[in-house]
């Protein structure tokens, strides 16, 4: 797909699959879980997020890297499918796990200083029993 597609694409609000994005992937890890998770880590990036995918991999997601840890919060505008957030602390320990609701404004914040985020289908983190304190393997090549 040309990148003019793409732009009308967005333009109109078609769905556009994962790998049409040209974000850098990271391969992370919790326990035996592995999640190829593309790379937001500038603020266009972080900016769009998943906005306008329809669909995500059973093990796909996004992480979001943020310039130093801090009160970040997470919303759904314009993303048609529900996910699960985990917000992540510098050394990659879950702090929250928060469920997102598609096309919602509402704002899903961090409990304590988080460096990163990373979102995953609804309900990923729960059915599997991934909670506060699980650490994230990985993230250490992102900084």
């Amino acid at each position: 797909m040309s990148l003019k597609s793409c732009v009308l694409a967005v333009l109109v609000g078609m769905a556009l699959p994962l790998t049409v994005w040209a974000q850098p992937r990271a391969e992370l890890t919790i326990g035996m879980y592995r999640i190829v998770a593309e790379v937001a880590a500038d603020e266009p990036s972080r900016e769009r997020g998943l906005m306008f995918r329809q669909h995500l991999g059973a093990n796909e997601g996004m992480v979001f890297v943020f310039p130093a840890a801090g009160r970040q919060c997470m919303w759904m505008k314009n993303t048609p499918i529900a996910l699960s957030v985990a917000f992540l602390d510098e050394a990659g320990r879950i702090l929250n796990v928060e469920e997102m609701a598609p096309r919602t404004l509402d704002s899903h914040c961090a409990a304590a200083p988080a460096r990163y985020a990373l979102e995953m289908p609804g309900g990923w983190f729960r059915e599997r029993g991934i909670g506060p304190g699980t650490r994230i393997e990985g993230l250490e090549a992102l900084k």
